[in-house]
């Protein structure tokens, strides 16, 4: 079987090849329900439609964008459209129609902003501050004359397209149909009502099992719906009322000033304000790859885009449908993730057993039909049929297709999206957002995790703790230090400098928050930094009144930079700021500013002297930051930023404590197997302590720099990875080639954080792409699998304790249902061939189809994982999905409930000394009720496939208790109350312990059956977790 499963049935998690996504299609066969079956799986056809839309709408927009020429323009400008106000804008207020606003940024028409006064003139239009935004009080009229930003949507499913899903179940359609005819022939025959029973007891059994199933979708497409919505709320920076502020991107109106930087996705379209070196990436738009400057010249940004590098702010245009981006998805389908290995992988299990039922319902009704015709050959009434007949020959139909309901496992593939389901939702309470659904069964296979260090391992609540300035150290006691604490040693031209190096050079910016207050805005490192500046007794606007900013160039990962150039008022010239990773920025100073305020040139001594500083704040677990400065006369160079000959002012040492939780974390990472490794960017030492007391970094673990591991061989890097714990000052591109070494090389299966635009290529790399949901730009999260929403590492092993959970809580339904299908096609079959009856009736076979299908898989693949999964090795590469253990314990519960139900069926007369007329429907009766007893314990020993002790924590999981006490209630009251329809009677009370005793004895043979030893195949170093055995099995 998995030989065939892994050639036919065997899929990537990330980026399926589009041979594997058809291959497993064509290979799927015996399907009852193909609409329910595939309700989760991508449609191919609608996806090739949409890739051939998506090209040519892209193609028509990189004609409008950048094939226009000036003539165009001139020609377009004598046939322009002129707008009329219309009463409803002009009674709002607004001087500018939002057609034409919409496609002034659209078409990218310079003309037509130039006759609106530019971006000033369509602010005063929009009646909108440039500097405050807009009033909270104008976004329901905005919405109203605008538009809101939200894009056309297809309408969900309601409940009853899920009922008329479950209804296309062919098997229950020629069930219906069977039903329809028997109560015609029985009417006819036994007269009314008591000919109708029969075929009436199973259309309301269909409409039970219809209902239910229907329920149960509803509901996952419900969690999925939310789930959706969650993932699609970008949130944006806005100034609105004169304070800035985070909004939804579906709270966003015309006229509001977004604010921009890397890896932000615009949220709508606009036009450009102010900002730095912006550039963003029209790809998703326009297809084209090159990415575009936006600045006055051309300051038209379009909704759908990302920044790829600088800041900035824009004035919003347009909104949702009326946004290039809204057109383009209007014209869309949403066919939702690729379907998932695990669903893929019971599509060929389902197939697989699919094809056995059917060949034994066939041969049941080939037995069946066969002893019926020779009966009646012998007693020469071959040539003699009556009414009675046809229907004994439509109850063997019957028989058939309820074989093949209950021996097709149509649940299979779905309990997987019912795991996920319930499994994401879990995790969006625990701050984990999950973006695509494989990754959440991916997850618990995981072997390695590559961490970044900075809001993960740590706090990310950053405060400036010591800083060495004018060759002094300085200890920062207390947020609140005054002016006065540095002063006593630095000189006030020294202090004027740095704190203009800190407020001048920083991607923060000070503004007024909505209690009045201010508050600063951007990354915990520039924030802690202004912080400290602001309580030195700093003024940020005074500053930045008095030099203006010329150019700046942004921090990135690759160049751990960040430099600013200033205009010198009256004395000419510029001042070049940078600041950065201090041995970066010691590297580009020649000079120092000394103890007496004085710039010396840097001697090698010194430089020397400043790397022990450095590397002392580092072995602190200090973040160091160096801060430098550069004068500059000639003019000719203000269009560049100096790499060179700066002046070193100071060192700063920034704490940011390790997060309570992260050391056990990680243990509990250790002890599940599971490798955890630390990348960052920072300073080896600071890494290095950090790692240490994270407890990641041990005694015989290795810590490498970036610049050292890129110089090495594919050998060498493979030789020192088993061992390698931290990285420290490395680039995106390391994180990508560690992260490719692992999975190519070593078959690891690889998690990987990442915040920045730059992490974007390791994210997709890895197996689980893990962004972070505070510090995360949105070009990340789009790259990544699962959004870590509190930037904390305990969040990413919860992550992995619910895959592993889903992985095993499906390996216990796949045990459960198989075990119910070997048994109810064994009996059948055997009881056929001997008896020439069916033990279980069709209402009967419904029922006990209902308990293995939806309501096994509500109790079984919904249970909430446990600590003990965080015990044992994770499951790898390539593994058997249905395991020897699993095997052992289908085969060992198939044989005890066979045998006992045969036993019954051929010797229980005597056996329960069953005498007179109702004898027989005692003993059925007795059967079918041991039988759901017998599946009902069985659900319970599925619970724990190794363990001895299956009732550890079962009161954790409601949904598992009710769906256990809703079965037997339900059980209840067929045997005793709906006997007409489902052909029982009601059981005395003895008969009804037997039948307990008889299902509870399973728990009996599930302990004996555990003591079987199963022989372990050899594996890597990364084995099957949940395959593999102790000598001897755990009591508890």
């Amino acid at each position: 079987m998995e030989e065939y499963l892994r050639k036919n049935f065997n899929l990537e998690a990330k980026r399926p090849s589009e041979e594997a996504l058809m291959r497993w299609r064509s290979a799927v066969s015996v399907i009852k329900n193909p609409r329910r079956r595939f309700r989760m799986v991508a449609d191919l056809a609608k996806r090739a439609e949409d890739g051939r839309k998506r090209t040519k709408l892209q193609e028509k927009i990189r004609v409008a964008l950048y094939v226009q020429k000036a003539a165009l323009h001139f020609i377009a400008a004598g046939k322009r459209v002129q707008y009329k106000l219309s009463k409803e804008v002009e009674e709002a207020g607004f001087g500018v129609e939002p057609d034409e606003l919409s496609s002034i940024a659209r078409s990218h028409d310079s003309q037509s902003l130039e006759n609106h006064g530019g971006v000033e003139g369509i602010a005063k239009e929009l009646s909108v501050s440039l500097k405050n935004g807009i009033a909270s009080t104008d976004v329901s009229l905005r919405q109203s004359v605008f538009g809101s930003n939200r894009f056309v949507e297809r309408p969900p499913k309601g409940f009853w397209m899920f009922v008329w899903d479950a209804l296309q179940d062919l098997t229950l359609i020629i069930l219906m149909v069977s039903a329809a005819t028997s109560i015609g022939v029985g009417v006819a025959t036994e007269g009314w009502p008591s000919g109708m029973y029969d075929g009436l007891g199973i259309i309301l059994s269909i409409f039970l099992v219809v209902f239910v199933t229907a329920i149960s979708d509803y509901k996952q497409s419900l969690q999925f719906r939310d789930l959706d919505k969650e993932k699609k709320n970008v949130c944006v920076q806005v100034t609105r009322d004169g304070c800035r502020q985070k909004l939804s991107i579906y709270d966003l109106v015309v006229g509001d000033v977004v604010h921009l930087s890397i890896g932000d996705q615009v949220p709508a379209d606009g036009v450009f304000i102010s900002g730095y070196s912006l550039t963003v990436d029209e790809s998703s738009l326009s297809g084209e790859s090159e990415p575009m400057a936006v600045n006055e010249g051309r300051p038209f940004l379009l909704s759908g885009t990302k920044v790829q590098d600088g800041s900035g702010k824009m004035l919003v245009t347009a909104v949702g449908m009326k946004t290039e981006w809204g057109r383009l998805m209007e014209t869309l389908n949403e066919e939702g993730n690729n379907e998932t290995p695990l669903q893929v992988k019971l599509n060929g299990v389902a197939t697989i057993i699919g094809k056995i039922g059917l060949a034994f319902a066939v041969l049941t009704f080939l037995v069946l039909t066969t002893r019926f015709l020779v009966g009646k050959a012998m007693h020469h009434q071959i040539k003699k049929w009556s009414s009675s007949d046809a229907l004994e020959l439509l109850n063997y139909f019957s028989t058939a297709v309820i074989i093949v309901v209950v021996a097709v496992p149509e649940g299979l593939p779905l309990a997987v999206t019912l795991s996920l389901a319930f499994a994401m939702k879990k995790l969006m309470s625990d701050k984990a957002l999950v973006r695509h659904l494989s990754s959440c069964e991916t997850m618990g296979s995981a072997t390695c995790i590559c961490t970044d260090k900075t809001g993960t391992l740590t706090t990310n609540h950053m405060v400036v703790s010591k800083i060495w300035i004018c060759e002094e150290i300085k200890a920062i006691k207390s947020n609140h230090v005054k002016e006065n604490a540095l002063k006593s040693s630095v000189s006030e031209g020294v202090l004027d400098l740095f704190l203009q190096s800190v407020f001048q050079n920083t991607g923060s910016e000070v503004v007024k928050g909505k209690d009045g207050r201010e508050k600063t805005i951007g990354t915990p490192t520039e924030t802690a930094l202004v912080e400290f500046g602001l309580h030195l007794g700093g003024d940020p606007h005074a500053y930045n009144e008095e030099y203006k900013i010329v150019k700046v160039e942004p921090f990135n990962s690759v160049k751990k930079k960040m430099s600013v150039l200033v205009a010198i008022p009256n004395a000419g010239g510029f001042r070049a700021f940078c600041k950065g990773a201090s041995e970066i920025v010691l590297k580009m100073c020649d000079k120092v500013v000394n103890a007496e305020g004085e710039t010396v040139p840097l001697s090698e001594e010194q430089k020397t002297n400043i790397s022990n500083v450095i590397n002392g704040f580092a072995c602190e677990a200090l973040r160091t930051l160096c801060t430098a400065f550069k004068d500059i006369k000639e003019t000719s160079d203000a269009d560049s930023i100096p790499e060179e000959n700066y002046t070193l002012i100071a060192v700063v040492g920034i704490k940011d404590p390790v997060r309570l939780g992260v050391k056990e974390a990680v243990q509990s990472c250790l002890a599940a197997g599971i490798t955890v490794r630390m990348v960052t960017g920072d300073n080896i030492n600071t890494a290095k302590a950090i790692a240490k007391e994270c407890g990641i970094l041990t005694e015989d673990g290795l810590a490498i720099e970036g610049p050292e591991f890129r110089n090495k061989t594919p050998q060498e890097i493979n030789e020192l990875l088993p061992k390698l714990q931290v990285m420290a000052r490395s680039m995106p591109l390391d994180k990508h080639t560690l992260v490719s070494h692992l999975r190519n090389e070593l078959e690891e299966v690889v998690a990987v954080t990442g915040d920045g635009t730059n992490d974007a290529p390791a994210l997709h790399e890895a197996d689980i792409g893990l962004s972070m949901g505070i510090a995360g730009t949105e070009v990340a999260k789009e790259n990544s699998d699962v959004i870590i929403m509190d930037d904390n590492f305990t969040t990413i092993v919860n992550v992995v304790r619910w895959g592993r959970s889903v992985y095993i809580n499906i390996q216990k339904f796949v045990q459960f249902q198989l075990t119910v299908n070997v048994v109810a096609l064994m009996l059948n079959f055997i009881s056929a061939c001997i008896s020439g009856s069916a033990p279980l009736t069709a209402v009967q076979m419904l029922w006990v189809n209902l308990i293995m299908d939806t309501l096994g898989a509500l109790a079984l693949a919904t249970e909430p994982p446990n600590e003990r999964l965080m015990q044992r090795p994770p499951i790898g590469r390539n593994v058997h999905f249905i395991t020897g253990i699993m095997w052992r314990n289908i085969i060992g519960q198939s044989i005890y409930q066979i045998l006992v139900l045969l036993v019954l069926k051929f010797c229980g007369k005597q056996l329960l000394m069953l005498t007179g007329p109702d004898a027989t429907s005692v003993l059925n009766t007795v059967i079918f009720n041991s039988f759901v007893f017998c599946q009902i314990f069985n659900e319970v020993n599925s619970r724990d496939m190794e363990k001895i002790n299956v009732f550890r924590g079962i009161f954790d999981s409601w949904l598992f208790m009710m769906v256990i006490v809703s079965t037997v209630a339900f059980q209840v009251i067929i045997v005793e109350l709906l006997g007409t329809f489902a052909g029982t009677v009601p059981l005395s009370w003895e008969f009804w312990l037997l039948s307990v005793l008889i299902g509870a004895a399973s728990l009996l043979v599930a302990v004996v059956v555990k003591f079987i030893p199963v022989k372990i195949p050899s594996k890597h170093q990364h084995h099957d977790g949940y395959e593999a055995l102790p000598s001897g099995p755990e009591r508890v």
